[in-house]
């Protein structure tokens, strides 16, 4: 993993080295262990535009100085800087030899230089992998930038009249004078919604990022073209497909092959270990694969048994006799929001960033590489909503009209994932459409956005769906395919590879999940409905393939979250802090949101008339990154 950046001045202006310098200092973190540039022209020849190019390397395949990038081709006409792995790059570098393709390093980068030499823009369709990169093509004065098909690494950019900047984060880029920048309002409403903003917007107005799955290329005079390289399929119906026997031989063959690849380091390695299934299967194959005792990482939360997960891990742990270490999260760790905002350059919903981050620190003491299980909910439909989803579709409108009358007059349960609390989610969203259902099952405030927001905030709203485009291109699915698409579009690469970006690098630590795997993707998108999900059952394929390797308590455990008890902690010890922040009359929130509506969720919450949890903890993001920018009205 490492920090990228880089600046393409279209006046011919020389691109300043302190202020390159000053662009990778944010990025510092994804790279701590050496730094490159480059300005070109070089000393002595001549361009009609200059191009810097800077570098933060996190050293994990070819440690030599003959991996330190930016990397050129052998006549100094290309140059590029990588953020991330090219798992496959060993069979096409074979291939580019047996062309004649001479290389003078083991590393990964080097095969993106001469696979462009072959086939130009379409070098990226050619790359397995998760990798952010820029290669400036001095012959033709074009920048070409892409990201990986799932958009597990990050590139964020910003297009002025005189220049062109990128960064892996989105600091990096602000940091150029010529990025002009204030907070996006219009992203304030999507981020109440979902939780962060819309695909390719950032809450910086003029800072954008380039969509996964696409490619994108700046000419010297400043025209940008940007297109998709990659789509997944949807799968129609029902139908014919392969045998049981089949699919879930492929899918173990496809899983451990997705392993296996993600082995390749040339520093130490590891993985998470939550205790569910994903995460267990992961371990299972790489105990069989070194051969040697596994380093695997757990959490544990303090005040709230329902979210801890260890003992399952231990389970695993000791079946797979791995070298095992845990870790108790206290409610203090909310001491990191401030850290959490800076590192993604924003608030953020998703509050499992928590214990995200801190197993992440935790993993860095030992290894700098570790594997995860993240992907799995999405691709083999592990999560209760999918399943809620499909259900939906054959409840009789009036019942689920009756439904949630009736549930909205219990009382509302203490435990979170107590079968009341899942009815009452259930029953509120059973009768709206199918995309709108998913929306509001996964929403942050939902119906009550409006009573959140002030009158001009709500007005900048606009379109607070699902992208249109993901939406045209999931029609004619089945149902279940419709939501796996969408999801995998929308809520994977803007909420849970984000986190996970975000934490781990935050860290210096790599992270790969083999369940993002290009072949096993599309693989199990173009299966059946029925290898997902059957009768009662979830990621039922999966289950099939690797029940004879784990403890049956984990295949048969239901789905839990890696979340946080929120709840009890804003109840508990941080009542004062969360009610302090959000209510005080110098919230900088106050120009944007209802003061007295949050009072309101406040209240109810310590009184425990309700559980606002994820509501506050969005609310309190976003008045702690209001407070770092120094954004008011």
């Amino acid at each position: 993993m490492c920090g990228i950046c880089g600046v393409v001045d279209f006046d011919g202006a020389p691109v300043a080295a302190a202020l390159l310098r000053e662009m990778t200092d944010p990025v510092a973190n994804r790279g701590p262990d050496a730094e490159g540039f480059v300005f070109l022209p070089r000393d002595g020849e001549k361009g009609p535009v200059k191009v810097g190019l800077g570098h933060r390397r996190l050293a994990i395949i070819d440690l030599s100085p003959s991996g330190t990038q930016p990397m050129t081709n052998e006549d100094g006409t290309l140059w590029v800087v990588l953020n991330g792995e090219i798992y496959n790059f060993r069979e096409l570098r074979a291939e580019l030899e047996a062309r004649g393709h001479p290389f003078k390093s083991h590393s990964d980068t080097e095969v993106i230089l001469h696979l462009y030499e072959e086939r130009g823009e379409a070098c990226v369709e050619a790359l397995d992998g998760m990798f952010a990169f820029a290669l400036w093509d001095g012959r033709a004065q074009r920048l070409l930038l892409a990201r990986d098909r799932a958009g597990k690494k990050p590139l964020f950019y910003a297009a002025t009249d005189h220049c062109f900047v990128f960064g892996s984060e989105v600091k990096a880029v602000l940091r150029h004078p010529a990025v002009a920048t204030t907070p996006a309002v219009e992203a304030f409403p999507h981020y109440f919604v979902f939780g962060y903003p819309p695909p390719g917007e950032t809450f910086h107005r003029g800072v954008r990022q380039l969509p996964p799955a696409h490619w994108m290329t700046v000419d010297g005079d400043g025209k940008i073209e940007c297109r998709r390289y990659w789509d997944l399929t949807v799968r129609g119906t029902e139908g014919p497909g392969p045998s049981e026997r089949e699919a879930v031989g492929a899918v173990r063959t496809l899983v451990t092959e997705a392993v296996r690849k993600r082995l390749v380091s040339d520093v130490p390695l590891g993985a998470f270990l939550s205790g569910g299934m994903d995460s267990s299967v992961v371990v299972a194959l790489m105990s069989r694969l070194i051969g040697e005792p596994v380093k695997t990482f757990s959490l544990g939360f303090a005040g709230d048994p329902a979210f801890d997960e260890t003992p399952y891990a231990r389970q695993v742990a000791a079946q797979c006799a791995t070298h095992h270490t845990e870790f108790v999260v206290e409610p203090d760790a909310v001491a990191l929001v401030d850290r959490l905002v800076r590192l993604h350059d924003g608030p953020f919903g998703d509050s499992s960033a928590i214990p995200t981050f801190l197993v992440s620190e935790l993993t860095r003491r030992h290894v700098t590489v570790a594997l995860n299980g993240d992907g799995g909910d999405e691709v083999f439909a592990g999560y209760p909503r999918f399943q809620a989803s499909v259900a939906a579709e054959v409840v009789p409108r009036p019942v689920a009209w009756l439904g949630a009358q009736v549930s909205r007059l219990l009382p509302e349960p203490g435990g979170y994932h107590h079968p009341v609390r899942r009815a009452q989610r259930f029953f509120a969203a059973a009768s709206l459409p199918l995309l709108p259902r998913l929306r509001e099952w996964n929403s942050v405030f939902g119906a009550d956005l409006r009573r959140l927001l002030h009158r001009d905030v709500w007005a900048t709203a606009g379109h607070l769906d699902f992208p249109a485009d993901v939406v045209a291109r999931a029609r004619g699915g089945s149902v279940l395919s419709q939501i796996l698409y969408v999801n995998f579009m929308t809520y994977l690469p803007g909420d849970l590879l984000v986190k996970a970006d975000r934490t781990s690098m935050g860290n210096g630590l790599e992270t790969r999940s083999p369940f993002l795997d290009r072949a096993l993707v599309e693989y199990v998108a173009g299966l059946p409905d029925r290898f997902k999900l059957r009768g009662g059952t979830v990621k039922w394929s999966l289950k099939r393939a690797f029940s004879d390797v784990l403890p049956r308590a984990i295949v048969a455990r239901p789905k839990r979250g890696f979340g946080v008890p929120l709840g009890a902690w804003f109840r508990g010890e941080l009542r004062d802090y969360v009610r302090d922040v959000l209510t005080a009359a110098s919230a900088r929130s106050r120009a944007y949101v209802d003061t007295s509506y949050v009072r309101q969720l406040v209240d109810e919450h310590v009184s425990a008339r309700h559980d606002h949890g994820q509501k506050l903890w969005a609310l309190l993001t976003f008045e702690v990154w209001l407070r770092q920018t120094g954004t008011t009205a």
